[in-house]
């Protein structure tokens, strides 16, 4: 039997010293943390002023939709509007589409 003993010795080295598990809790919570403040929390600003600038959208705002296409709102409803974009052309989108609001008479300075 006393050869067993300096296999199951040598088995104990083998597998190194144990590491302290409040640190391994202490890394995934300094990660959270980071990932909160670098990544989500700017994401909830971003999503929040896009809701603010879509739900203050009125008749006769100039708009750059999320495509490119510059227009003028001609009508809002609760979840679409519709856009002048030319002489008698009028388009319908969703008003999660707008990407920004122009300054007045930027449509036609361009």
């Amino acid at each position: 039997m006393e050869f067993f003993i300096p296999a199951a010795m040598a088995q104990a080295e083998a597998q190194g010293p144990q590491g302290n598990p409040m640190i391994t809790l202490i890394m995934f919570g300094g990660l959270f943390v980071f990932m909160y403040f670098f990544m989500i929390r700017p994401q909830r600003k971003r999503q929040k002023e896009h809701q603010e600038l879509v739900g203050n959208l009125g008749k006769g705002d100039e708009v750059v939709m999320n495509s490119g296409l510059l227009g003028k709102v001609l009508k809002v409803d609760e979840n679409y509007l519709v856009i002048e974009t030319g002489t008698n052309v009028e388009l319908k989108f969703q008003k999660v589409a707008v990407h920004a609001v122009l300054p007045k008479g930027t449509i036609k300075s361009i």
